[in-house]
């Protein structure tokens, strides 16, 4: 196995372009599972972890631009304020160690469905962005998860950044495992208010190929509370909304039984982590809160 570290972006795609083949590693908090166990042994990898552009994040009255090779650690600490949903979720993963080495590009570049970062970069409507020598492009995040640990991304693409709105609105996520952190989710959901926009984004994890979004459950419940004029008010959120939402969620999801839990396990936490996860932000949302 050959091993290539450059310690520039520009000599990294160029190594990229030359070998397709070859597996970027960050953290290596998947990577290294993989070669360990034997699952995988790649002809070429690629050690990102040298190169400065990677670890680098900026922000402006928009949005955020994150590195690819930014920690969850410096997530939690860094970005807590700014990206409440990502940071909860960061929280969840793993142990300390796994979070001073484990990065968001790492957890996009491994597509896994149970990847703890995807709910709320779904719910936030995040764009990934790719760089190869022949240009840089951004991705819808829902439009970025191609099946089972697959993504869009070409062979000669790197992950470089991922760039998410700074929140108007509060975020909440949720993650159901044997315990908070150091497990794999059985399900995971994610759940942001855009006030700005009258919208509702949402991200499920661990219950489907893929990440996605409960789309119908986000039109219904941004248009129950347009209709209702809680949006301006804040008033009370019906339960009746709130179980109807959950119930949308659970329809947008198709798990699997597994060693972890039962499909008929996953639809129901969905629906309990939805209905929790809006009654936590619309109560965040009448405090004026964006956590």
């Amino acid at each position: 196995m050959e091993f290539l570290a450059p310690t520039t972006l520009a000599d990294a795609l160029a190594a990229k372009a030359e070998h397709p083949d070859a597996m970027p590693i960050l953290g290596g908090t998947d990577v290294m599972v993989e070669l360990n166990f034997d699952r995988h042994r790649p002809p070429v990898l690629l050690d990102l972890t040298r190169v400065p552009e990677l670890a680098e994040w900026s922000r402006d009255d928009r949005r955020v631009r994150l590195g690819a090779g930014v920690s969850y650690t410096r997530v939690i600490d860094e970005l807590g304020h700014v990206l409440p949903g990502l940071a909860m979720a960061s929280r969840t993963v793993g142990s300390p160690q796994i979070r001073n080495r484990g990065t968001v590009g790492g957890n996009l570049g491994a597509a896994s469905p149970a990847g703890d970062s995807h709910p709320p970069l779904l719910a936030g409507g995040a764009e990934v962005e790719l760089a190869s020598l022949a240009g840089t492009r951004t991705v819808p995040i829902d439009e970025f998860y191609a099946g089972v640990k697959k993504h869009v991304g070409r062979p000669d693409e790197l992950i470089t950044a991922v760039y998410v709105d700074v929140p108007t609105g509060p975020q909440q996520f949720s993650k159901i495992g044997t315990r908070n952190a150091m497990v794999i989710s059985v399900s995971a959901f994610s759940l942001a208010l855009h006030p700005d926009r009258r919208r509702v984004g949402t991200g499920i994890g661990s219950a489907a190929p893929t990440p996605r979004r409960a789309a119908d459950a986000e039109t219904f419940i941004a248009g129950a509370l347009d209709d209702d004029g809680l949006w301006e008010s804040k008033g009370a959120l019906p339960d009746a909304l709130a179980r109807e939402f959950g119930e949308r969620v659970q329809t947008a999801a198709s798990p699997i039984d597994d060693v972890r839990g039962t499909a008929a396990y996953r639809l129901h936490s969905l629906a309990v982590m939805a209905r929790r996860t809006l009654a936590w932000a619309w109560s965040d949302y009448q405090g004026g809160t964006n956590a």
